[in-house]
């Protein structure tokens, strides 16, 4: 579902433009009072549109283009305001908006602007930004990573001496604001403690993001006969090993079927006990457009929920996507 953050300082301006959307529009609607709140919001994965007000307090308009210009934030925005000087129109243009409409918006204005810039598209139509992926090609990352994923899990059910529950591989070419969105369930209602360990593979680039919500220690604890308190020293060792056994054999499942030797970098802990979204927000400028394979392990009879999703690069996609288009042929 398409995300649209609108950021005025007037409630009365915020819903005023939340009903100007179309209404067969199925969006997730946001709101800031604000620009600080609004980058917020973005680094949030909130706003993939952010309709946005220039006369603000805290942070105006002008300076919260500039801070998505200099940050690289992932967002289209469109300016919505009263101020109708052509400096005006001019400024946000040289500092990244795609269009400028006075207030008060019309909702056949605004959509003739969406629609101008594709990003409300009519049905058939596609957008040349919008991220694709071959159905065949998807199908055959699916299959080489149910197999990569099925040796992780023996490889983990022997360590642990439990029956591992295996996902359906999630695969996606997605942008980095949707990132957010594909990993709010994992932490809905619980902290997160994470690793990120980049790959390198002939041609091929990418990090693993490893996952697991601060309620599974204690069983994976158990599981490993921890017998000391589990503090955080404990909590990062847990983290590291089941970050290793995963991470690592995954890799090894996927480099024999595409024949490629994966070499992997020193792991870095991105946070213990955080939001996904900070997570992420402390990351965002590494995953642009990514190919994004989602794996959600979870133990029979224990509460334990990791996640491990392989971002891959856009470049890496071209000769990975070779080498899998030789197996569709065979």
């Amino acid at each position: 579902m398409y995300s649209v953050l609108i950021c005025d300082d007037s409630m009365v301006a915020r819903k005023q433009v939340a009903k100007c959307l179309p209404q067969d529009w199925e969006v997730a609607v946001h709101f800031a009072k604000h620009g600080a709140e609004a980058v917020q919001a973005i680094n949030e994965g909130k706003g993939q549109l952010l309709l946005l007000d220039l006369n603000m307090p805290v942070m105006d308009g002008y300076q919260t283009l500039q801070a998505i210009k200099e940050h690289k934030l992932a967002t289209k925005v469109i300016v919505i305001s009263g101020d109708i000087q052509p400096e005006a129109h001019e400024r946000v243009k040289s500092l990244g908006a795609l269009a400028f409409i006075e207030k008060p918006v019309k909702p056949d204005i605004l959509e003739a602007v969406l629609n101008e810039h594709k990003i409300r598209l009519k049905a058939g139509e596609e957008s040349e930004d919008e991220p694709s992926l071959d159905p065949a090609i998807r199908d055959v990352y699916q299959e080489i990573t149910n197999i990569a994923m099925g040796q992780a899990g023996d490889h983990l059910a022997r360590i642990l001496n439990v029956f591992v529950r295996l996902p359906i591989p999630n695969v996606n070419l997605i942008e980095v604001s949707e990132l957010h969105m594909m990993l709010t369930d994992v932490a809905e209602k619980d902290a997160v403690s994470g690793i990120c360990q980049g790959f390198l593979g002939p041609g091929v680039s990418g990090e693993a993001l490893f996952i697991l919500s601060d309620s599974s220690f204690g069983d994976v604890a158990r599981m490993l006969d921890i017998k000391e308190e589990v503090d955080d020293r404990i909590q990062l060792e847990v983290l590291m090993d089941a970050a290793s056994i995963l991470i690592g054999t995954c890799l090894s499942g996927l480099g024999e079927q595409l024949d490629m030797g994966f070499s992997q970098g020193h792991p870095v802990v991105l946070g213990q006990h955080r939001s996904v979204s900070e997570l992420i927000a402390a990351n965002r400028l590494k995953w642009r457009r990514t190919l994004a394979i989602e794996l959600s392990y979870g133990l029979e009879g224990y509460s334990v929920q990791c996640d491990l999703i392989f971002l891959f690069t856009e470049e890496s996609m071209q000769i990975m996507n070779a080498k899998l288009a030789h197996l569709l042929e065979d």
